[in-house]
């Protein structure tokens, strides 16, 4: 019942975002925009570059992740999904979970795939652009499991969107910290596996707790 459940609610979610494809282009777009004025403002000195692009590829892609988190429940609010969901049988959290990873695939997926090929006009070594997209891989399902729950505080709010971003950038801070310092430790030869454990240690704890968390956000909500 419950995995029957969770499937269905990614594969409408899934089907909803191909449908509003300009949604999901916009923060594919606004990601290659961010990667690509840099360069140009910064100069072509290469030295440069290197070292400031851990930091431009992770802002743009928090940036870009950010733009589809309030759009994560508000469709379901306002046609009465969200209700439904609360009173089904199936679990609340398993179903919010689904909503999550479904905006996970939409919007931070794209951005893993393309931060390498964005990552060249930054001069990038091939063990680079390799951390980059595993910490990327790590830190993007970070950012749409704690932007979930931001995204549920603010549902129904007048400025959600400006309370979204107040509440929801500085718990991204240490994703981009230590997202962008994997990147900054394998160049310098040090080694990212520390940033990676890391990580994965936020990463766990948010897979398990932000979806009983956003749930129950969602039914104060409601109320």
């Amino acid at each position: 019942m419950n995995r029957q459940a969770f499937l269905a609610v990614l594969r409408r979610d899934l089907l909803l975002a191909l449908r509003r494809k300009s949604e999901v282009l916009t923060a594919v777009f606004f990601f290659v925009v961010v990667a690509a004025l840099f360069p140009l403002g910064i100069g072509p000195e290469l030295n440069t570059l290197r070292l400031v692009a851990p930091g431009v590829l992770w802002v743009g892609a928090l940036l870009s992740s950010m733009l589809a988190l309030q759009r994560l429940f508000e469709a379901d609010y306002r046609d009465g999904t969200l209700e439904q969901m609360a009173l089904s049988p199936a679990s609340m959290p398993l179903l919010v979970g689904a909503k999550m990873l479904a905006h996970w695939l939409v919007a931070g997926v794209p951005l893993v795939l393309l931060a390498p090929v964005l990552g060249l006009q930054f001069d990038l070594s091939s063990d680079a652009l390799f951390t980059l997209t595993v910490a990327l891989l790590i830190g993007t399902p970070i950012l749409s499991l704690v932007g979930g729950i931001g995204a549920a505080l603010t549902l129904g709010v007048r400025g959600g969107g400006v309370l979204l971003s107040l509440l929801v950038l500085p718990l991204f801070v240490p994703v981009l910290v230590f997202g962008a310092g994997a990147v900054e430790a394998q160049t310098s030869g040090l080694g990212s596996q520390a940033h990676f454990s890391i990580l994965m240690a936020m990463l766990l704890p948010a897979v398990f707790f932000s979806p009983w968390a956003c749930s129950a956000a969602l039914r104060i909500a409601l109320e």
